[in-house]
């Protein structure tokens, strides 16, 4: 399962929700919805690289991997 790390990151970075949502173009109520379940949000990649822009990071660095949940190839 992929998850969205950029809750944790804004908080490291002690960048609020608002500040990162006009920082990167992106909908306070989209942004809200990553924050609530960032396992289960769909984000495009260019959303992604511009929210790792605001937050001065690798766009890697948003995401993370766990081996919980379906993997497409076990089928």
């Amino acid at each position: 399962m992929i998850c969205l790390k950029i809750k944790e990151m804004a908080a490291e970075k002690r960048v609020s929700l608002s500040k990162l949502s006009r920082r990167a173009d992106v909908d306070p109520s989209h942004l809200r919805k990553m924050y609530r379940a960032p396992c289960s949000v769909n984000i495009t990649l260019e959303t992604l690289n511009r929210l790792a822009w605001a937050l001065g990071c690798d766009a890697c660095e948003l995401i993370e991997y766990t081996a919980d949940g379906p993997r497409a190839y076990d089928e």
